[in-house]
């Protein structure tokens, strides 16, 4: 689809490449994930469990996060379309998830009740809701690129 688009003569960014594609929502999901399980956790009573989920969730969506905002931030200092306010959004909003929840991990790796409730617990919530309107975002980022 990729090499169809540039015969047409459209410029296909990182941004709607595959290698972003499929990166990016990692991230969003194991996000959102580590918030539920925060939810889990403080239902439960605090059963180390969901403690533990929560923590490998964090990591695994930080590591990938990670590697997926390197490549968006290439893209939008190599490409003049990128830095269109769609562009700037949906970076300033991915990177504010990604620093939210690299402090919520340290919080997750405190020991008892207090590594979830309440900081922990507010954290997942922020980084959450920066994901998910970096996620909206996504969208008409490619539109306007395209």
């Amino acid at each position: 689809m990729a090499n169809a688009a540039r015969r047409e003569g459209q410029r296909v960014g990182t941004v709607g490449h595959p290698v972003y594609s499929a990166l990016f929502p990692v991230p969003v999901v194991c996000f959102l994930g580590t918030l539920l399980t925060d939810f889990a956790y403080a239902k439960s009573g605090g059963n180390l469990l969901w403690l533990a989920f929560s923590s490998w969730l964090l990591l695994a969506g930080l590591l990938v996060g990670a590697t997926a905002a390197l490549v968006l931030l290439v893209d939008v200092v190599r490409d003049a379309a990128m830095r269109m306010p769609f562009g700037w959004a949906h970076l300033l909003f991915f990177y504010a998830a990604l620093i939210v929840e690299l402090l919520n991990i340290f919080i997750h790796e405190r020991d008892g009740w207090t590594a979830v409730v309440p900081i922990g617990m507010t954290l997942s919530i922020i980084g959450t809701v920066l994901i998910l309107v970096a996620a909206w975002l996504r969208p008409r980022l490619v539109e306007a690129v395209r």
